[in-house]
């Protein structure tokens, strides 16, 4: 992690200007309105809220999307999986600037942003719509993906990781009180009991910038 938090550091703590909204192009590629040269990411790493809320301050990253993927259900609400009726794991669509932040050094990051060693858990957020998962979008993803598992089950974690590694086959856009949740909601209970604390630690350990 010592090279990515250099980084990190090295980018500086400066803040990441909005871009526009993301969208899915055919095999996975990604255009977005008024950017260049953009691509999409798809990770599930418990609440949405949480993942989004650490994303969104790595350098290089453009946008996060809150939604659900990997279920077999169209258009899930967030009551269907909160229901765990879906097989849709909560999970963000990131857009980013591969000449900023690389896929891989993206995983990087979301390895340390939750546990990807508890099945269908983070801490007391538990079920299947809780899992650790990373959706790839084409055959160069995959492959940076595993390669990033094996790596950080060596090097990060002490016990197995079960983050799984499918296709995207669809992502649903969460309804609109799940985007920028933290940002807009600080002060709701989850936010200071679970997000705050997280997101200091990270901070302070240079993992997302202040």
């Amino acid at each position: 992690m010592g090279g990515l938090l250099g980084w990190i550091l090295g980018f500086g703590m400066a803040a990441l200007l909005n871009a526009a909204e993301p969208v899915t192009v055919g095999g996975g590629q990604s255009k977005a309105k008024g950017t260049n040269m953009t691509e999409l990411a798809t990770v599930g790493g418990g609440c949405f809220w949480c993942i989004e809320a650490f994303l969104e301050r790595v350098p290089g990253v453009k946008s996060v999307v809150s939604g659900y993927a990997g279920g077999h259900k169209e258009n899930p609400t967030y009551r269907e999986v909160c229901a765990k009726t879906t097989g849709h794991a909560e999970v963000v669509q990131v857009e980013f600037d591969p000449s900023v932040i690389t896929f891989e050094q993206l995983l990087e990051v979301f390895w340390v942003a939750h546990d990807p060693t508890t099945p269908d858990r983070q801490g007391a957020d538990v079920g299947p719509q809780y899992r650790s998962i990373i959706l790839y979008h084409d055959a160069g993803q995959l492959a940076v993906a595993e390669r990033s598992k094996a790596i950080a089950n060596a090097r990060l974690h002490s016990g197995k990781i079960v983050t799984e590694i499918v296709p995207l086959a669809k992502f649903y856009r969460a309804e609109e009180v799940h985007q920028d949740y933290f940002k807009n909601n600080p002060n709701q209970p989850y936010c200071q009991a679970v997000i705050v604390p997280k997101l200091l630690k990270l901070q302070r350990s240079g993992v997302v910038p202040k």
